[in-house]
Order: C-alpha cells, then sequence, then structure tokens
C-alpha cells in the first residue's frame, strides 16, 4: 500500500503540532492552547486560586494551578503540567470566613479571567520592552493570574514576568483585568 506524500506530511504534522503545550508561544493564540489544556484536564467550569505558566528554555512551557471542580467542598488539587503530563503535587483544604462561599474566593476561566488576553499582555509587555528599553527578543519567564484574597474580582492582575534572551534584568508588567498598565517594575 502506497502513501501518498502530501497525507503523509499532513498527518506528521498534526501529530507533531497537536497537544504538545510544553512548546506553545508566549502569545494570545499560545495561551488560549494553554486555556484549552487545562479545560481538558480539569472541565469548563473548574474554580482555580492559582494559575501559573512558567517558560523554561530546556523543558518550555510548565503550569502549576490549584483548583477544584466543587468549590463548596473546600478541597483543591495543587497541580502541575510539565513535559505532556499532570500531576497532583498535593491537596489544599481552605478555610473561609464564616457566612461566606468558597467559590467567591476562586476565579473560572471564560469571561472574566482570560488566558488568551494574558497572552496578549505577553505580546504588549514584549513590545514595550523592544521599544523603550531597546531589549530585543525578551523571553517570558513567568505569567500568572494574581487573585486577591478578598475575593474581588476588580482587584484581580494579570501579572508579566519577561527578561532578555540571554538572561539578565527580570522586567515584572501589572496589569488590571482590562489589560490596562498598572505598572512595570525591574
Amino acid at each position: 500500500m502506497k502513501i501518498h506524500p502530501i497525507i503523509l506530511m499532513i498527518v506528521i504534522t498534526l501529530i507533531s503540532c497537536g497537544g504538545d503545550t510544553t512548546k506553545l508561544p508566549a502569545n494570545a493564540e499560545g495561551f488560549a492552547g494553554i486555556e484549552k489544556e487545562l479545560k481538558s484536564e480539569f472541565g469548563d467550569s473548574a474554580y482555580y486560586t492559582d494559575l501559573i505558566i512558567i517558560y523554561n528554555e530546556s523543558i518550555g512551557n510548565s503550569i502549576s494551578t490549584t483548583v477544584t471542580d466543587a468549590p463548596e467542598s473546600l478541597k483543591m488539587g495543587q497541580w502541575t503540567y510539565s513535559s505532556g503530563n499532570w500531576n497532583q503535587t498535593s491537596e489544599v483544604t481552605l478555610e473561609i470566613p464564616e457566612g461566606t462561599k468558597a467559590a467567591d474566593f476562586m476565579f473560572q476561566l471564560g469571561e472574566k479571567i482570560s488566558l488568551m488576553k494574558l497572552g496578549e499582555l505577553v505580546e504588549k509587555s514584549s513590545e514595550q520592552l523592544k521599544a523603550e528599553k531597546d531589549i530585543e527578543n525578551p523571553r517570558l519567564e513567568m505569567a500568572f493570574v494574581k487573585y486577591p484574597k478578598n475575593g474581588d474580582v476588580s482587584e484581580a492582575q494579570y501579572i508579566v514576568k519577561l527578561q532578555p534572551e540571554n538572561g539578565g534584568t527580570s522586567f515584572t508588567f501589572s496589569y488590571k483585568m482590562d489589560g490596562s498598565l498598572i505598572e512595570m517594575d525591574y
């Protein structure tokens, strides 16, 4: 049986591109892929208290998160994604003020908090470093959602940490949920 070369190339491309979250670029499209991976692993309606994307030159993207699908249980799992595998690292039991709901201290991925938006802000931060600091090819070190302990989503922030391609000073950008810059620090 002879396989047509074009079909073979398409299959190889699909296999090599599909499902490798570690290799996704640090931009809006890449982070949308990371959000898709999270939803695939934990479901569309999962609740998070922490979500960090770390880039390492040798292993690519890794993800660290604390997540649950049942906030009222007050039980969450801490998970890491690295080299294509999810591993639970610990279990967490939340303590919340009496008379409050656990879900009020957590966020979901979707309208208000979007990894695609975080990826856009990585791109924006990179362009700002190129323009203001003359740093070519800044590289993602870390990006995360900083969710306030009081549960007030209006105080939530996107944080982007970049560094020059060959290392050196890290630049941290803090943004409001609407994408407006709060500050750049280094």
